[in-house]
């Protein structure tokens, strides 16, 4: 799958206008996608990390700061604000990399490949959710006794949740993908069925 300069920047704009409206309220009906984002542009612009990679990361920042300071707080005085936020950078990597290795290991459609996603998004969700989850209990104030059981309780109360709304987005994606594939290559299946009834 090889795509053109717009394509890929027309990608962008919609992942980032996905993590826009869903990280406004990380805790609101529609949970934040920004997990899936990261996997998905890892996927799509695999090789363009070095400029979407960073403007992704500056959208998140900047929606963060919008939302804290628009409860009348000071980010840097938010619980959510600490040494382990800036973790998120190596977290969100982590996301970015299983996309990018699916899209590297990917041959066509098919078990293989579906195999693969599952393989990669869960690998993927694994590493981000252990560097975000651990920077933030032992290095955050909020925890006041941080303690080995204390973060494994903590991790098991937390994994599943953000497995599954990165897998619900994810499942979103490929089911948009598989519409729009097919969708693109239709005048093209119209005019091979045309050649065979002419």
């Amino acid at each position: 799958m090889t795509l053109t300069q717009p394509q890929r920047l027309g990608i962008f704009i919609v992942l980032a206008l996905v993590m826009a409206g869903t990280r406004i309220n990380h805790f609101s009906a529609l949970p934040d996608a920004s997990w899936a984002v990261f996997f998905l542009a890892g996927f799509y612009l695999r090789g363009s990390m070095r400029w979407a990679f960073p403007a992704l990361m500056a959208l998140a920042v900047g929606i963060d700061v919008l939302v804290i300071s628009s409860q009348g707080l000071s980010f840097w005085s938010h619980y959510c604000v600490s040494a382990a936020y800036w973790f998120l950078i190596a977290a969100y990597a982590a996301m970015w990399f299983g996309g990018s290795l699916l899209r590297a290991h990917m041959k066509g459609q098919g078990l293989r490949t579906l195999g693969l996603l599952g393989l990669s998004l869960v690998a993927a969700a694994s590493v981000c959710f252990v560097i975000s989850n651990g920077s933030f209990y032992w290095l955050s104030d909020s925890v006041v006794s941080p303690s080995m059981s204390g973060w494994m309780q903590n991790m098991a109360d937390w994994y599943v949740p953000y497995l599954r709304t990165s897998a619900m987005y994810v499942c979103i994606a490929v089911a948009a993908h598989v519409i729009v594939a097919r969708w693109l290559n239709l005048p093209g299946e119209q005019a091979a069925a045309q050649a065979r009834r002419g």
